[in-house]
């Protein structure tokens, strides 16, 4: 027993916690430089190598040049232009094979090995789903742009990146189960108030990739403000019908939501924090309320900043790790007050 979850075990899952991380970031950097649908098909091994010859180049240029991207919006693209958004999707790809290999060989070593307890086999296991299906949701997502029109649906987008968050997350919670193996008696009164925080930054989340799903950030870029001294601007209204569909597939509607459950995010936090401070805490629950708090402010000034910039490249990507602090965050607190 002493050999099974192991501090190797604990590194690799950290490991792919990391390469997730990447994973997201570079996604978002293919997502701001509109790089999503350079490559058209899908080869699991052969995908791997990228163009090699300027035949090769111009063999896939072309291929490009027969789906809807290429002939409503970059119709004017050179060769060299392809190859700049080529290379942001292709990278993106590449990493997510890595992580299907990081995952996969090391769990069967671990296993073999006998260096997994029963528990951490099963949620092993579940891991591995969750990468099967992120890496599923990534090209079922993309297809959406290759038919009609040259744009992914937000739907799938927003479950594409939700999945990348949750799994990041459980891997997570998976290794801190192992750095804390320990029970304790649970505040669950205060456990459930930590659960209520994170349903809250999921939500948000959601709503901040049907953002950028709808290019959303590029419209009413003032801030407190939607426009012109308006909170609400009257294109949440009436850009879809029925009205609740304004708040799902309407840009200025969805810009709405996640604009304002922004503060909803900030206020939970605090709440939290404000509920603590009646709490014997240890001191990672500390550090975790405090890192919590420190993190929900940096990102609600991201978000305003990348808002009123209109999404330039660097704020846009910063805005999106932001997030994925702030999940961690949370992810850390609410495991430290669980178990």
């Amino acid at each position: 027993m002493k050999n099974k979850d192991n501090k190797k075990v604990v590194y690799w899952l950290f490991t792919g916690c990391f390469l997730i991380f990447i994973m997201v970031v570079v996604g978002g950097i293919t997502r701001l430089t509109n790089s999503g649908l350079s490559i058209s098909d899908y080869k699991l091994i052969t995908g791997t190598i990228p163009p090699l010859t300027e035949e090769q180049w111009i063999e896939e240029f072309e291929f490009y040049k027969q789906f809807p991207e290429y002939q409503k919006l970059h119709y004017h693209f050179t060769l060299e232009d392809f190859k700049g958004i080529y290379f942001w999707e292709w990278i993106h790809r590449v990493i997510g094979r890595l992580i299907g290999l990081v995952f996969i060989i090391p769990f069967l070593y671990f296993l073999v090995t006998k260096q997994l307890s029963r528990p951490t086999i099963y949620k092993s296991i579940v891991l591995l789903f969750l990468g099967g299906f992120q890496g599923f949701l990534g090209w079922y997502m993309v297809k959406s742009g290759l038919v009609d029109m040259p744009a992914v649906s937000h739907y799938r987008l927003a479950a594409h990146l939700t999945t990348a968050f949750v799994t990041f997350a459980y891997c997570f919670w998976v290794a801190m189960d192992l750095l804390y193996p320990k029970k304790k008696v649970v505040n669950k009164s205060f456990r459930n108030l930590i659960w209520v925080g994170m349903i809250v930054l999921m939500v948000q989340i959601i709503w901040g990739a049907f953002v950028a799903g709808l290019d959303a950030g590029w419209i009413h870029n003032f801030w407190p403000w939607m426009t012109g001294g308006e909170w609400v601007h009257e294109t949440v209204y009436i850009e879809q019908k029925p009205l609740w569909r304004n708040f799902i597939e309407g840009k200025s509607g969805v810009q709405f939501v996640h604009r304002y459950l922004a503060y909803a995010v900030v206020a939970a936090v605090l709440y939290i924090w404000y509920r603590s401070r009646s709490l014997q805490l240890t001191l990672p629950q500390q550090r975790g309320i405090q890192w919590l708090v420190g993190l929900v402010f940096l990102q609600f000034v991201l978000g305003v900043l990348t808002l009123i910039y209109a999404v330039p490249l660097w704020l846009g990507v910063a805005h999106q790790v932001g997030a994925f602090f702030l999940l961690t965050a949370m992810t850390f607190t609410l495991h430290r007050f669980s178990r």
